[in-house]
């Protein structure tokens, strides 16, 4: 059994759906608190990184501690004995959705959610999509009942924001809530009533 390691340790992923800058975002935060990360990106994923923020593969794997190729399932993240506190995947595809919700674990990004699930670790999805089908709601809804945190990217505006960097900041804010990282991305809910 190999030993917890003393700073906390997660997987990100970014998979094909638009969205992309709330995975570069989180990467950004999480390199500047210090937390040991292990990137994949998808191959569309890298694509839209590209088309939506100009960010290229080397400017996105230079925010991660380690990085990992899809195809690679020999990664220590493959397994269960590698230790880890947790998974994002930030933005997820309706593919990569289903694929996990399913158990089809056909590459390393799938294969490391199949992984977070079965070890009981935190797997919070992101999934960036609109409308919804009852399949991906249903894919939903599997993988809640398989103990992973749907968090959809979908701001709120309580806090006033005023940009598009602060609706960003929101929903990897709720991330980060999920995770029990602490933050000041957006101002937290007060229950005063303006006077």
């Amino acid at each position: 059994m190999t030993s917890k390691p003393e700073r906390k340790r997660l997987i990100v992923a970014i998979s094909g759906a638009s969205g992309a800058v709330y995975g570069k975002t989180l990467l950004t935060i999480l390199q500047d608190k210090k937390i040991e990360t292990h990137l994949i990106v998808s191959e569309v994923g890298q694509g839209i990184l590209e088309y939506e923020t100009g960010t290229t593969q080397e400017e996105i794997r230079g925010l991660a501690t380690y990085w990992y190729d899809i195809r690679d399932l020999e990664a220590p993240i493959s397994s269960g004995s590698f230790h880890t506190d947790g998974m994002v995947i930030i933005p997820c595809s309706m593919r990569t959705l289903a694929a996990i919700s399913h158990g089809y674990s056909d590459n390393l990004l799938t294969r490391a959610a199949d992984v977070t699930l079965k070890e009981r670790r935190s797997l919070i999805v992101v999934p960036r999509e609109m409308p919804l089908s009852i399949i991906h709601l249903e894919n939903m809804l599997c993988l809640a009942r398989a103990g992973a945190i749907i968090i959809p990217a979908m701001p709120g505006f309580y806090m006033l924001p005023q940009t598009i960097e602060d609706m960003v900041r929101h929903v990897v804010g709720k991330v980060l809530d999920a995770l029990r990282i602490e933050h000041a991305l957006y101002k937290r809910w007060r229950n005063e009533q303006p006077s």
